[in-house]
């Protein structure tokens, strides 16, 4: 089985099978406040999901936001993460015409993710990607205003307070993504298997199985310092549901592999007119008097730290 259509018409039910849905309430888009994207990027040339207003349920703990790492509140109370991924439930990849999907069986506890500020169990749902034309930008995120060329987001949803992932979309304490920024380097081995699959959905709609696959090489090798925030989805519905954990260390892949992702298409093979899947990230949505917690303790925070212990008492 290689095409799946009745498959992408369950998953076009919930957000994570259905990334493009837009709404009919309305309120203003916020512009990109970073450099780079004012020097060099052009707002119209971000998919079509941003080019029209769209819903901001709440509006007041939207993501993606920029982590500014003095700010940033040590929580000695934050602990490790617990990944626990079994690569027999991976199914699929499916291009829904924003980025392509890696989708999992969610049906039982058989990939999950625990610890860090997280008091439940979740379920790994999907994981997915966001990156730019070129390797100045494309990430959802920045530390200290600093983007990188893409972005990973690892979605699960809560399976001991929710039934289904449909339900915790909206709910309260719903959701938790793991952010992971990706800096061009060398081959990311881990990632190749994916990157060879992708020419076969390189058209909006395209599904094709894809099995056995292993999340956890995505992760970097340190998981256990990371900045943790309450936030939304980057994608209509935007719903205010999730705990983010983005991870401090980045991933490094090449510039070939990235030019994979980009040699794909927002636009169905049956359309006139063909537009390369590129940009296809949110712009920064402010912090509004949130909390951004670190497991860690930064160099700043450490050097004022030792600063006052030099001080005579």
């Amino acid at each position: 089985m290689v095409l799946l259509p009745a498959r992408v018409g369950a998953l076009a039910a919930g957000l994570c099978r259905g990334l493009a849905r837009t709404s009919h309430r309305i309120s203003a888009v916020r512009r990109c406040n970073l450099a780079a994207c004012s020097s060099k990027y052009v707002l119209s040339q971000i998919h079509p999901m941003w080019q029209q207003p769209i819903a901001v349920p709440g509006g007041h703990c939207q993501s993606p936001i920029d982590i500014v790492v003095r700010k940033s509140v040590f929580d000695s109370a934050l602990k490790p993460l617990a990944t626990d991924y079994d690569p027999e439930t991976c199914q699929q990849i499916w291009n829904n015409g924003y980025s392509f999907l890696v989708e999992y069986d969610d049906s039982a506890d058989k990939s999950t993710l625990k610890g860090g500020p997280l008091q439940d169990q979740f379920r790994l749902c999907q994981f997915h990607f966001h990156w730019g034309e070129s390797n100045a930008w494309g990430s959802e995120h920045t530390v200290d205003r600093r983007l990188f060329p893409a972005e990973l987001h690892l979605v699960h949803w809560n399976s001991d307070k929710y039934s289904l992932f449909e339900e915790a979309v909206s709910g309260d304490n719903g959701l938790a993504v793991i952010g992971v920024f990706l800096k061009v380097g060398k081959r990311h081995e881990g990632l190749q298997k994916l990157v060879d699959a992708l020419p076969a959905i390189r058209h909006k709609g395209s599904v094709v199985e894809f099995t056995r696959f292993d999340p956890a090489c995505l992760l970097p090798s340190n998981t256990e310092d990371y900045w943790t925030y309450h936030g939304s989805l980057t994608t209509p519905p935007l719903t205010e549901s999730v705990t983010w954990i983005v991870m401090k260390q980045h991933i490094e892949v090449s510039h070939d592999q990235l030019a994979v992702f980009r040699s794909l298409l927002f636009t169905s093979a049956e359309e006139e007119v063909q537009k390369s899947m590129v940009n296809n990230f949110r712009v920064q949505q402010p912090l509004c008097g949130r909390t951004v917690r670190s497991s860690f303790t930064s160099f700043l925070q450490e050097a004022a730290s030792a600063d006052v212990n030099k001080q005579p008492h």
